[in-house]
C-alpha cells in the first residue's frame, strides 16, 4: 500500500503541475480531474474509502463537469489563450513558488521528524462524518452551498449572449 500511496501522490503532483502550466483551459481541467482522482487513491490508501468515494463523486464528477460545461458555454477561444500567456509570466510564479516551497518543507519535516505511529486517530464512518458536518457546522455548509450557487448564477450571466431585438 505504501508504494501505491507514493505513486498516486506523484501522479497528483505531476498532474497538478501540468494543470497549472497548460494554456488550453479544457486540457487544464482534464489534468485537474486526473489530479483529483489521484488524491482519491491517496485517501483510499490512507484508510478513508468514504472520503475517496466522495472525492470522485463530488469533485471529479459533479464539480468538474460543471466547470467543463461553463468553459464550453463561455467559448473564449484564442483571446483566453493570449490572456493566459500574459498571466503566466515567470515573474508571477515567485509568490506561488514560495508558498509551495514552504509546504514542501513542512511535508519533508513531517516525514523526517514526525512520530510514525498515529496518536489518537480513530476511523470515522459516514454517519459520524455527516453528523459532525451537519450538526455544529450546518451554517457553514449552507453558506458554502449558497456561495457555489452564487458562482453558478454569476457564470451564467457572464456567459450568456445578449440577442439583438428585431
Amino acid at each position: 500500500m505504501d508504494a501505491l500511496f507514493y505513486i498516486a501522490s506523484a501522479v497528483a503532483i505531476i498532474a497538478t503541475f501540468l494543470m497549472l502550466t497548460r494554456m488550453n483551459v479544457v486540457h487544464a481541467l482534464l489534468f485537474l480531474i486526473v489530479s483529483l482522482l489521484a488524491v482519491a487513491v491517496v485517501f483510499y490508501t490512507l484508510g478513508a474509502p468514504f472520503v475517496a468515494a466522495l472525492e470522485i463523486i463530488i469533485y471529479a464528477g459533479a464539480i468538474m463537469v460543471l466547470f467543463i460545461f461553463v468553459v464550453m458555454m463561455l467559448n473564449l477561444g484564442k483571446r483566453a489563450a493570449a490572456q493566459e500567456r500574459e498571466w503566466q509570466r515567470p515573474s508571477l510564479w515567485v509568490g506561488p513558488s514560495a508558498l509551495a516551497a514552504v509546504l514542501v518543507a513542512e511535508v519533508v519535516y513531517l516525514l523526517t521528524h514526525a512520530d510514525t505511529r498515529m496518536s489518537g486517530a480513530v476511523a470515522l464512518g459516514p454517519r459520524q462524518v455527516s453528523q459532525s458536518l451537519f450538526g455544529p457546522y450546518l451554517i457553514g455548509a449552507e453558506l458554502a452551498s449558497m456561495l457555489l450557487l452564487g458562482g453558478l448564477v454569476g457564470a451564467f450571466h457572464l456567459g450568456r449572449r445578449i440577442r439583438e431585438k428585431r
